[in-house]
């Protein structure tokens, strides 16, 4: 029986669906932030959260295997293996973050920024151009 075993959905065709989560997992992943609607992350977090776990805790062809079979781009399999796999091996859950943003202007749908957690590579780029003015300014 499956009662109470409620999934979120995204409420197009299976197969358009089903893209559309791969292809955002797989920019999430890449990029490590992105905006998108609401309904969106909540139904693609759970997948990345599932992703970088298998990637920590089987063993590394069954690992490949598993994250092959969701991401559409070799590069962000292999990111998961050598980057995030590393970076969250002390942390249990908590993998993403939604930071709400707004409402679209034309529907009025929610806009989130879906982002990893302890990403370095955003904080150094902002520390970088903080330094960059201040050492202009200075002259």
């Amino acid at each position: 029986m499956r009662h109470r075993k409620t999934t979120r959905r995204l409420k197009y065709k299976p197969q358009l669906a089903r893209m559309m989560e791969r292809n955002l997992v797989t920019s999430l992943l890449l990029y490590e932030s992105i905006r998108t609607t609401q309904k969106r992350a909540k139904v693609i977090q759970p997948i990345v959260d599932k992703l970088i776990t298998a990637a920590r805790t089987k063993p590394a062809a069954l690992a490949i295997r598993h994250i092959n079979a969701v991401v559409t781009d070799r590069n962000a399999s292999r990111k998961i293996m050598e980057v995030l796999k590393d970076r969250y091996s002390k942390r249990t859950s908590g993998l993403t973050r939604m930071v709400p943003v707004g409402a679209r202007k034309g529907d009025g749908a929610k806009i989130v920024d879906l982002m990893m957690m302890d990403m370095d590579i955003v904080t150094e780029k902002k520390e970088d151009k903080k330094e960059k003015k201040t050492s202009t300014s200075k002259k």
